[in-house]
């Protein structure tokens, strides 16, 4: 079992047009925020981002955003979070992102949600990281996402051990207690610097 202090949130700067994904989202940030979880998230005042942030922070939680230079002087950046940082680049935002957090939760998004979450599930195939990541499947959004990786598996481009690597829930709750009880690959072979 391990114990989660401090979870990173990707989601999306935009609001969804699926009311229950919106909604969701102010809810995740104040259930995170009542359970004493803090919550590292991409920084901005928009979209399914900011509610996570108002949520947390309407709960009196800890709320940490990371946003590049470039995106702070555009004017999207919340302005009353715990703490914010500024970073350089993009990269620069999300390795500080896993740098502060020991899980990753992913809720709805667009390419820059797919890209966070699919970088960090691939450092932890390679044995990069050990942290639990996870997707909030609100209102079904990511089934057909689902349904993809199974065909990855079924044509043999992704094993079963590296799908299985992505904790998955429609009820917050729960992901949580899958991702608390989490058990890590251990590093591939290959990877393993002291093997001839």
């Amino acid at each position: 079992m391990s114990k989660l202090t401090a979870i990173a949130v990707f989601c999306g700067s935009s609001p969804s047009n699926d009311d229950a994904i919106f909604r969701a989202a102010y809810g995740v940030g104040k259930h995170l925020a009542t359970h004493k979880l803090d919550i590292v998230f991409g920084g901005s005042k928009l979209g399914l981002m900011g509610q996570v942030a108002q949520g947390a922070l309407d709960a009196g939680g800890n709320v940490i955003g990371v946003i590049p230079e470039f995106l702070r002087t555009k004017e999207v950046v919340h302005n009353h979070l715990t703490e914010l940082i500024i970073t350089d680049s993009m990269q620069e935002r999300k390795l500080k992102m896993h740098e502060l957090s020991d899980g990753i939760i992913t809720l709805p998004g667009g390419f820059g949600t797919f890209e966070e979450l699919f970088e960090m599930l691939t450092w932890a195939q390679l044995g990069l990281h050990k942290k639990p990541i996870g997707i909030l499947n609100t209102n079904g959004y990511y089934d057909d996402l689902l349904v993809m990786l199974k065909t990855m598996v079924n044509k043999e481009l992704l094993t079963k051990e590296n799908y299985e690597l992505l904790l998955v829930d429609s009820d917050l709750d729960q992901l949580i207690k899958k991702m608390e009880s989490f058990t890590p690959l251990p590093v591939p072979e290959w990877m393993n610097k002291d093997q001839a």
